[in-house]
C-alpha cells in the first residue's frame, strides 16, 4: 500500500503543483505585456488562461499534501524532522499561494480587463501606493494592487517564493535526511 500512496503522491505533485510553478511564473511578464498595450486581446485572454490554470490546479494541489500524508503513515515516517520540515514548507508554500499570489494575479487581470495601460496605472499610483489600499474612490478602487506599477514585479517575487518553497520540498522529499535509502 505505501509504494501505491507514494506513486500517488509523487504523480500528484506532477500534475497539480508542476502547472502551477509555470504559470504562475509566465503571469508577472505577461501581465506588464497586457498593461503595455490595453488593446492586446491576446495578451488579456493569455493572462485569463494563466490564472486559471493557478486556480483550477492549485484546488487539485490539495491533493499532494493528502496523500503525502497517508504515505508517510504508512512509512511510519511521521515524527521525522525531514517530512515535519516538508509539511511546514508545504503550508507555507499553500498561504503565499492563496494570499499573496492568486490575489494579486485577480487584481492584475480586472486591471488588464478594464483597459488600465500604463498611463492609468501611472496616473492612478499618485492616489496609492500601498498593497491591499481600502477606501479609495475611482479608477484606484478598480484597479486595486495593479494601481502601482511595481505590482507586477511584487507579484514576481511572491511567485518566486513559492517556487522555491516548493523546490525545497521537492529537495527534502528527495534526500530525506536521516534516511538508511544511501540516497
Amino acid at each position: 500500500m505505501t509504494k501505491f500512496f507514494l506513486v500517488l503522491h509523487v504523480l500528484a505533485a506532477i500534475v497539480a503543483v508542476g502547472p502551477v510553478t509555470v504559470a504562475a511564473s509566465m503571469f508577472p511578464p505577461g501581465a506588464r505585456r497586457a498593461l503595455a498595450d490595453p488593446g492586446d486581446q491576446r495578451a488579456a485572454e493569455t493572462l485569463r488562461l494563466l490564472h486559471r490554470i493557478c486556480r483550477v490546479y492549485a484546488g487539485l494541489g490539495i491533493a499532494v499534501p493528502v496523500l503525502g500524508f497517508a504515505t508517510a503513515m504508512s512509512m511510519g515516517v511521521l515524527s521525522d524532522a525531514w517530512l515535519i520540515a516538508s509539511m511546514a514548507l508545504t503550508g507555507i508554500a499553500a498561504a503565499v499561494l492563496l494570499a499573496l499570489v492568486l490575489p494579486r494575479q485577480e487584481e492584475l487581470l480586472e486591471a488588464v480587463e478594464a483597459g488600465a495601460g500604463t498611463d492609468a496605472i501611472t496616473e492612478v499610483a499618485a492616489t496609492t501606493d500601498t498593497i491591499g489600499t481600502t477606501g479609495t474612490t475611482g479608477t484606484a478602487a478598480t484597479t486595486g494592487i495593479a494601481a502601482n506599477p511595481r505590482a507586477t514585479v511584487r507579484l514576481a517575487m511572491f511567485t518566486g517564493i513559492f517556487n522555491l518553497l516548493w523546490a525545497t520540498v521537492t529537495i527534502l522529499m528527495i534526500v530525506r535526511p536521516g534516511s538508511t535509502t544511501g540516497a
